[in-house]
């Protein structure tokens, strides 16, 4: 695969006053300057600002590269995975279908999808469509993830809707946040179910469509020019290096639209004008009503501490998170897949929208965030807070300190005595009751782990110590190796294997500490 380090070319001088001015009166020259040096302390391939003020466009603008394959420039309509922004799409769906009177929010989930089960009864019985969306289920951080992360495992909705069941709640049912997209995911098939037409079909037709969102799509396959699509990367080491797209989920509820700043700037106005759309806003895509209930409240979360904000609360409603600052309501989301990051944000108040995608892991979270930032800012007449350098140091001595960990431990794998271990107590089949068998072979002189439904995930396995190994995975497209902790029989047989991942920077997707894996033989 080809790499390549992405250089600046930011003059010197204004790396030095871009971070000392004020913006006054938001233009793109200036916010051209604020992303070139953005650009300079992050190491992203490319980025796209759209920002939305009084009812207008009034910057949208790529930058960088869609790969470094071709160098070829990103521009306002490069399209981009937004990821988990597509949340808000599958609930202003789910709006536009109660607004239609063919399903209410208060609906329980099992009387659309009578094969829906949760982990007890009560919480299966009372189960309803806002309990998929707001991430209050009683299930922790990430939960099934594993399905998906890495992409390209075999799992169906069957199998989706049939694990809730086996997860272990770590919370009492609505009364905390753990944010998960699974139930989104049940979420797009009761849309499937109520309304006749796929997820895909019924965002496409159905909000894309009126809002002339034209280079929008809904998935992957759906895009059938890739020549305006930007490619992933990541910089997980220090170089830039092009991924491969992320393979299609069940449906895209979660997170499976392509879209572009051009046509999330008309995604943006929509909100901000609650519901209209159009010359003179004369069409409506959901009412006041429906956005009231979206921009709501729903789970409730610590408010922001940080006094330059004065921030009085913070929650999550229906497919947003919602915050104040400075007195002034502030609606938002941010998505990520691999080497895909973006982030959306509306304050209503001000009449604003800005929206900031990327195609790097990884850094791009860093310059989304304080590029965001800086714009909101200087629209709420707060000094320069030298938001870049902030975040580049943070992103860059949170890089250090996992770096060190995962380290130290391929260190100690390195110079660890197994000449003790005998390989034929561990070689065998073992299952978890929602991801399926696990097989842990000899391949040539090297233990080695392979799950059967998700086929990335596979690596060899390195005695760490005690009944521990380390699996390095073949997939490196997101750092995600882990360790494998063998629980032993009397005789010294593994009977069962407990994982967790080696970097405490994974993304939580890969929750391998969710699985439960138990040796179905011992032969």
């Amino acid at each position: 695969m080809k790499i390549f380090k992405l250089k600046s070319t930011l003059p010197i001088l204004a790396m030095l006053l871009v971070s000392n001015f004020c913006f006054g009166q938001i233009f793109s020259p200036k916010i051209d300057s604020l992303v070139d040096y953005a650009m300079s302390k992050f190491n992203v391939a490319g980025v796209s600002v759209g920002i939305v003020k009084d009812g207008k466009i009034i910057h949208e603008k790529g930058y960088g590269i869609k790969s470094v394959k071709t160098n070829s420039p990103v521009d306002e309509h490069t399209n981009f995975a937004i990821a988990s922004n597509s949340k808000a799409f599958t609930t202003t769906a789910l709006a536009i279908l109660v607004e239609e009177g063919k399903l209410k929010w208060g609906d329980k989930v099992k009387d659309h999808i009578p094969e829906f089960k949760m982990y007890n009864a009560y919480v299966t019985e009372n189960f309803n469509i806002q309990d998929l969306l707001t991430h209050r289920s009683g299930l922790g951080l990430g939960v099934g993830d594993l399905m998906f992360f890495p992409d390209g495992g075999d799992f169906t909705i069957d199998d989706l809707l049939g694990s809730f069941q086996y997860f272990e709640p770590v919370s009492a049912f609505r009364t905390k946040f753990d944010y998960d997209n699974l139930l989104y995911i049940v979420a797009g098939e009761v849309i499937k179910r109520v309304s006749g037409m796929t997820w895909e079909d019924f965002v496409a037709k159905r909000i894309f469509e009126p809002l002339n969102m034209d280079h929008t799509y809904a998935a992957l396959d759906k895009i059938k020019d890739h020549d305006n699509l930007a490619t992933p990367h990541s910089s997980e080491t220090g170089i830039l290096n092009a991924l491969p797209n992320f393979e299609e989920m069940i449906n895209g509820a979660a997170g499976g639209i392509y879209s572009n700043v051009d046509d999330i700037c008309n995604w943006m106005m929509v909100h901000l004008n609650s519901g209209k759309y159009g010359d003179n806003l004369n069409d409506t895509l959901f009412t006041k009503n429906s956005q009231r209930e979206m921009w709501k409240i729903h789970t409730v979360l610590n408010a922001d501490a940080n006094p330059r904000y004065n921030s009085h609360f913070s929650g999550y409603g229906l497919g947003w998170g919602l915050s104040d600052i400075k007195g002034n309501m502030v609606v938002q989301h941010t998505g990520g897949l691999p080497g895909m990051l973006s982030k959306t944000v509306m304050i209503p108040d001000l009449n604003l929208g800005v929206v900031i995608l990327t195609n790097t892991s990884d850094d791009g979270a860093g310059i989304f965030n304080a590029v965001s930032k800086a714009i909101i800012d200087d629209y709420l007449g707060l000094d320069d807070f030298g938001w870049v350098d902030k975040y580049a140091f943070y992103f860059q001595s949170r890089k250090i300190k996992g770096d060190s960990v995962t380290q130290q431990v391929w260190k100690t794998v390195e110079v660890a005595d197994d000449s003790h271990i005998n390989e034929n107590n561990f070689i065998g089949i073992y299952e978890d009751q929602w991801f399926g068998k696990v097989e842990v072979l000899k391949k040539g002189d090297q233990l080695w782990m392979k799950s059967h439904r998700s086929p990335k995930l596979n690596g060899a396995m390195h005695f760490y110590k005690a009944n521990t190994f380390a699996v390095k995975w073949e997939y490196q497209d997101m750092n995600a190796d882990a360790f494998a902790m063998f629980g032993l029989d009397e005789e010294g047989k593994a009977k069962s294997i407990k994982m967790k991942g080696i970097s405490p920077n994974i993304d939580f997707s890969f929750d391998f500490h969710d699985l439960n894996l138990i040796r179905m033989s011992n032969d």
